[in-house]
């Protein structure tokens, strides 16, 4: 057999594969199948996406730009403008991206120095797998930093050991957090800013959730300063268009010409036709207005169960992930029970990395009439 990457080899299954075929073994046979597993919601792309994107399918379609279009990157910029009063200009401090999964891949490739010593990135634990791979593909260093609830879940970049600091290159913070739905209070993200300023170090924020919250609508490290920071952000959950592949990261324009500069050698522009469609969506707030109350409805249904069957809720309000203790303190177990008795599929927190065994994250994605059914189904097994 031809020679393997060794990274590649040494990589587990990625979670979602694992759930995935999990589900289609159910539906093989014949088990109606409640999925809270993937976070891929089913409410409809809104319809003016949808024209936008059509009406922008040229009769010859050429290659796009790799910064992508100006029309997504003035809408992206109104955006933060309208959400976070952040005034940042287009041309040089926005960037289309893939989505949000393809830039935070690809982003160590541009910002590690390993022959100069700077090659370690930190990023949290439970968190989005990405962080971790794109690392170590780059040839950096990954530590990740367990997240624990009493210290609500943040990542603390100043108490990291000093052998850490000195090859610290990129430090990535998430929130509101995937799986926990914690949200960063603002004398964290102040501090965060600082420490980007004055240690040198790139900090990156994953905001992709951002808009899907159920309290105060959360803030962006970009409103902190900029100076160091990268925030990366994605149409797919604000807007339904997970099947798009379209976002955009903003910040520093030192860091965003450097980032430029690598994403052509990969490849990684939108098709100008769905950077239209992004443009629509980044340019309108009602829609996700809406969805937030969709989302809502949901999880007040699944709280009330969660209270009644004494499961304990830990993390925030944002996202439309829920994070729950696992009666007993085994997730793998439990997750299993739920899906061979009933149909019911979560994520083991462990799936998500240290700092996640003996939780679960129930992803809000059936409609509230199956929600309903499913915390029925679930209320018998109790």
């Amino acid at each position: 057999m031809p020679t393997v990457n060794p990274v590649l080899a040494a990589l587990p299954d990625y979670p979602i594969v694992r759930i995935e075929a999990a589900k289609e073994r159910l539906r093989q046979a014949g088990r109606e199948v409640f999925d809270f597993g993937t976070g891929d919601p089913i409410e409809p792309t809104p319809a003016f996406v949808r024209q936008a994107l059509l009406g922008a399918v040229p009769e010859v379609c050429r290659y796009p730009t790799y910064k992508g279009g100006p029309d997504l990157r003035r809408a992206a910029a109104g955006y933060l403008r309208r959400r976070f009063g952040v005034d940042l200009d287009p041309e040089r401090q926005v960037l289309g991206t893939l989505g949000s999964k393809e830039s935070i891949f690809n982003l160590p490739f541009a910002f590690l120095d390993a022959a100069g010593g700077r090659d370690t990135v930190v990023y949290p634990t439970p968190g989005y797998p990405v962080f971790e791979a794109g690392t170590r593909f780059a040839g950096g260093r990954a530590h990740g930093v367990p997240l624990r609830p009493e210290s609500r879940f943040l990542l603390e970049p100043w108490a990291l050991p000093r052998e850490v600091r000195q090859r610290l290159a990129i430090v990535w913070i998430n929130y509101p957090h995937n799986p926990t739905g914690a949200v960063a209070p603002t004398d964290y993200l102040e501090r965060v800013a600082r420490f980007a300023a004055d240690e040198d170090v790139l900090v990156c924020s994953d905001e992709c959730y951002v808009d899907v919250y159920s309290g105060a609508p959360p803030r962006s490290l970009l409103e902190l300063g900029t100076k160091n920071v990268l925030a990366f952000f994605s149409c797919s959950k604000r807007s339904g268009m997970t099947g798009y592949r379209s976002g955009f990261v903003a910040g520093d324009p030192a860091l965003i010409a450097t980032f430029g500069k690598l994403r052509p050698n990969v490849g990684t522009a939108s098709q100008v036709f769905v950077d239209a469609a992004a443009a629509a969506a980044w340019s309108d707030d009602e829609h996700a207005a809406a969805r937030r109350g969709t989302f809502a409805a949901k999880r007040a249904l699944v709280e009330a169960f969660l209270r009644e069957a004494g499961l304990e809720q830990v993390g925030g309000d944002a996202t439309f992930f829920m994070w729950f203790r696992a009666p007993g303190g085994d997730d793998v177990a439990y997750a299993a029970h739920l899906l061979e008795r009933g149909g019911l599929v979560l994520i083991p927190g462990s799936y998500f990395g240290p700092g996640g065994e003996g939780y679960c994250r129930l992803a809000l994605v059936p409609d509230q009439e199956t929600c309903r059914r499913a915390m029925e189904t679930w209320r018998q097994l109790l």
